[in-house]
């Protein structure tokens, strides 16, 4: 049971839900601690994350009034950072669906996941230099990598807003969908990543965050591992038997 997240459990899959309406699903330290529960069990049992808001909105940033308290060693220890890229590292693809706002802790949330799903008012931005800090889980770095070094730097320094159009038009979201549609379309793509085998997309997803000098040593070992599986074997002849 959790007083921040609903959780539903699937056997492909695991909805969350975060539900902190009152505060705009701002993001705090029981809510940190209950998805570090969610990224326990998907670890020891992997399966494909699907996370998002309530009432159109999906965060709008971490607990201010807990932040305005954290000092030094809380900066040092990563609450956040830790959290997010824990999700980041998840063993199955994770996807964020997003309505309304993502801004600072929760932008930073949606950007350590792997695809993104939004509506025509999803919102993202990184406002933590107005309050005095640096957007320091992830936004530095994952949002360049993402959106590129200019824009990220319109976004981090500067302030900006990027709404849904924008961040469709520079694959920051996959997927642009009205409201109604938002959880059939994050269910249609967990069920088209659900397709294929469990195995093949752990280690892809392993190989996609492998740094440079790992290529190809670890593609090739790799894929020694799934030419030794049977699954392998059991889709590859499945697909000649259809052929013939």
């Amino acid at each position: 049971m959790s007083d921040t997240l609903k959780i539903e459990d699937g056997p492909d899959r695991v909805l969350v839900r975060m539900d902190r309406p009152h505060v705009r699903n701002a993001i705090d330290a029981a809510m940190v601690a209950d998805l570090h529960e969610v990224c326990a069990g998907l670890e020891s049992r992997p399966r494909i994350l699907v996370i998002t808001g309530t009432d159109g909105v999906f965060a709008a940033g971490a607990d201010i009034r807990q932040l305005r308290e954290r000092r030094r060693e809380d900066a040092l220890a990563g609450i956040n950072s830790g959290l997010f890229d824990r999700i980041a590292r998840l063993p199955m693809p994770t996807i964020a669906a997003i309505d309304g706002p993502a801004l600072g802790g929760g932008a930073e949330l949606a950007y350590a996941c792997d695809f993104r799903i939004a509506t025509p008012r999803a919102r993202f931005g990184n406002p933590e230099a107005e309050l005095g800090i640096m957007a320091a889980a992830g936004a530095c770095w994952r949002l360049r990598e993402l959106v590129g070094e200019p824009l990220a730097k319109e976004i981090l320094l500067a302030g900006r807003v990027m709404f849904a159009a924008e961040a469709l038009a520079v694959r920051l979201v996959n997927e642009l969908v009205p409201e109604d549609e938002l959880m059939a379309a994050a269910d249609r793509l967990a069920a088209r990543i659900a397709k294929n085998a469990p195995l093949a997309l752990r280690l892809t997803k392993l190989a996609l965050a492998a740094p440079p000098g790992a290529h190809p040593r670890f593609d090739d070992v790799a894929q020694a591992v799934l030419f030794e599986t049977e699954e392998k074997q059991e889709r590859m002849t499945a697909f000649l038997e259809r052929r013939r």
